[in-house]
C-alpha cells in the first residue's frame, strides 16, 4: 500500500474505508472535510494545551505482518513534550521488559496515539511514525519529569502525520483521584472556615450579632 496521501486524513481513510463510507452513507460528509484539506497535521495551541494536561494515553504499534499491539503510557502532567510543530516525545520508562512496542517499531514505524480526557469527555487521535532513541542521555534527561520516581530507559520520538478529535458521545465522565482529593480538600477547608465563623457568632451576645 502506498504511503502517498492526497489528503492528511487518507492515513486512516484508505480506499477500503472510503468504500464502506460510501456504502453506509457517510462518504459525502468526509469528502467535504477532505476538500478543506483533511485533518490537521501540525501542533496548534489547542493540541499543545491538551497534551500539557495529559497524564495518560494509549500507544499503538503493529508488527511487520500487521499484528497490532496497544500499550499504556503515563506520567505526571506535561510528561509529553513538544519538540517542534510536528514532533512530540516522551521518556520511555523501564517496565516489564517485553519490548513489544520497540520490536514493532524496529520493523514498522507506523504508530498511533489515542488520548482520553475523561473529566472533560474529550479524545484526540494522532497518527504518525515513531522511533526509539536509546543512545542520547541528554535528550532522555531533558524529557524526564523532574522529581518523578521512574527509571527512564530510552526515548520515543513521534512524528505526526495527522490528528483529529472525536465528539464526546458515549465517553463516561471520570475524574483522577488526585483531582477529586484536591476538590474535597478545598471543600473541607471552606466548611471548616464556615464552622469557625458560626462558632464565633454563636459565642457573641445577641446584640453584637449582625
Amino acid at each position: 500500500m502506498s504511503d502517498t496521501h492526497t489528503y492528511s486524513s487518507d492515513v486512516a481513510f484508505t480506499p477500503a474505508v472510503k468504500a464502506i463510507q460510501s456504502r453506509k452513507g457517510s462518504r459525502d460528509a468526509y469528502a467535504s472535510v477532505e476538500e478543506r484539506g483533511g485533518w490537521r497535521t501540525e501542533i496548534d495551541e489547542n493540541l499543545a494545551g491538551f497534551l500539557a494536561e495529559t497524564n495518560s494515553f494509549f500507544f499503538a504499534t503493529a508488527s511487520a505482518d500487521g499484528q497490532p499491539y496497544i500499550q499504556h503510557r503515563g506520567g505526571p502532567k506535561g510528561f509529553v513534550k513538544i519538540l517542534d510543530k510536528n514532533t512530540i516525545a516522551f521518556a520511555d520508562y523501564s517496565g516489564n521488559r517485553q519490548y513489544i512496542t520497540q520490536g514493532n517499531l524496529s520493523e514498522n514505524p507506523k504508530a498511533h496515539i489515542f488520548v482520553m480526557d475523561y473529566a472533560h469527555r474529550r479524545r484526540v487521535k494522532i497518527w504518525g511514525e515513531a522511533r526509539v532513541v536509546e543512545d542520547d542521555p541528554a535528550l532522555t534527561k531533558s524529557l524526564m519529569p523532574q522529581g518523578y520516581k521512574a527509571r527512564p530507559e530510552q526515548v520515543i520520538l513521534f512524528k505526526i502525520s495527522a490528528w483529529d478529535t472525536n465528539c464526546p458521545q458515549h465517553i463516561p465522565q471520570k475524574f483522577d483521584a488526585a483531582d477529586v482529593a484536591q476538590a474535597l480538600a478545598v471543600r473541607d477547608a471552606r466548611i471548616a472556615e464556615l464552622e469557625a465563623e458560626l462558632a464565633a457568632l454563636q459565642g457573641q451576645p445577641a446584640s453584637a450579632r449582625p
